[in-house]
């Protein structure tokens, strides 16, 4: 026979409940310390990071190395590019397989990584007619350039040509004399002829890159021929080619920005052949320069040089290289100047410009840490815009050392 269950008292059952709430209440508060600790210490770690604070080592093991096809596909789906971009930069099968020379049996055509963060210029450059004719889009072609996307991608098209195009003029003549209208494709220039060009000076408001370069009978008949005169920021080329230490080696060279390449003009009158990069900034710059029987050279000044290491005897910049410049990058394109120097060429830096300042503080250590030799170095002001702007000019011939210029 069972016993009667024997009722607890309502005491003790709420005592029961009062442990039972506490347990979970301090499992729960528990729980909470902990997260919220974690989370600190997340943020504090990121904090110190975004503040170049020390942090704890991380090992990163080596990525594994990818196929080319893999590289150049994961490039391609970032957006959706046009159909002749794709089949221009896809990797290419070489017919004879493996080649040791590009370590590949496949073959990648370059172009400039930033083509792919601009889609919509990037489609309209890339859609046309294959075996067809070009748009007429060099505006469009040239702000690519500018906003990065260099190289360009090769197109599978005709470009514009003139309807009625005339021989240049022979040298010595073309050095010196306007070419033909009919060299030029006028379509993204405000002047449609050659006169306008020579005459906007006068007749032109506003601001254009080098506005009275193609005037051949003004200034430019007179550049770098001057008597040399002692604290003068104009230099003669006879003067820059008396400082080499070897007369006559001074052969092959570069202009950086050289305008309409006057420079290059009269340097070819003394046999020595200069190439020149230049834009075309509101004017038919490289159709000029051809014109004139030198080289020109359509690269912006952020695209690393197209030359080996050590080879052109000089180099030379007016105007261009300056404080416009980010610092970073002007440090990178002094240094890649350096590099295709020969041991004992001249850099020619013409007329470079600056603020108040900034010469002593910035540009002069920022030179100086290249390592070239100073062999003229004279410094002026600048008062073409006001003597209050506190601009200064810099005008100096830098040797690459014969010995130790690694």
């Amino acid at each position: 026979m069972e016993l009667p269950h024997k009722s607890r008292p309502l005491s003790f059952n709420i005592f029961f409940l009062f442990l039972l709430l506490s347990s979970n209440f301090l499992t729960f508060l528990t729980t909470l310390l902990y997260s919220s600790r974690t989370l600190n210490y997340e943020i504090d770690t990121t904090t110190t990071a975004a503040n170049n604070i020390v942090t704890p080592t991380v090992i990163h093991q080596p990525e594994p190395k990818r196929d080319v096809t893999e590289v150049s596909d994961e490039l391609q789906t970032t957006v959706n590019l046009p159909p002749e971009f794709r089949a221009y930069t896809s990797p290419q099968k070489l017919p004879f397989g493996l080649n040791t020379n590009f370590d590949s049996d496949k073959i990648i055509p370059p172009v400039g990584r930033p083509c792919t963060l601009f889609p919509d210029e990037l489609r309209r450059y890339m859609t046309y007619e294959v075996n067809g004719s070009c748009p007429a889009d060099e505006l469009l072609a040239q702000k690519l350039l500018l906003k990065g996307c260099e190289p360009l991608p090769r197109r599978r098209c005709r470009p514009a040509a003139q309807k009625e195009y005339v021989e240049p003029y022979p040298l010595p003549q073309s050095l010196w004399t306007t070419p033909s209208d009919s060299s030029v494709v006028w379509t993204a220039y405000t002047c449609k002829n050659y006169s306008c060009l020579i005459s906007r000076m006068r007749t032109q408001k506003g601001f254009d890159d080098c506005k009275d370069c193609f005037d051949l009978e003004g200034r430019e008949r007179t550049r770098w021929t001057g008597p040399s005169v002692s604290g003068s920021l104009d230099f003669s080329i006879d003067e820059a080619l008396a400082a080499v230490k070897k007369p006559g080696s001074i052969r092959i060279g570069l202009d950086i920005g050289g305008g309409v390449a006057t420079f290059a003009a009269r340097m070819r009158e003394r046999n020595i052949t200069i190439i020149t990069t230049s834009m075309n900034l509101n004017g038919p710059f490289n159709s000029f320069i051809a014109s004139r029987g030198v080289i020109p050279l359509y690269i912006s000044i952020s695209q690393r040089l197209p030359f080996f290491d050590n080879t052109l005897d000089i180099i030379h910049s007016m105007h261009v290289l300056s404080n416009w410049i980010p610092t970073t990058l002007l440090h990178f394109l002094f240094f890649d100047i350096y590099r295709v120097l020969r041991p004992g060429g001249l850099f020619w830096l013409d007329h470079f410009f600056c603020v108040g300042d900034q010469l002593e503080h910035v540009y002069a250590p920022l030179i100086e840490s290249i390592g070239f030799i100073k062999v003229k170095w004279v410094v002026g002001k600048k008062l073409d815009r006001g003597q209050e702007l506190r601009e200064m000019y810099l005008s100096a011939l830098l040797e690459k050392p014969l010995k130790n210029s690694w």
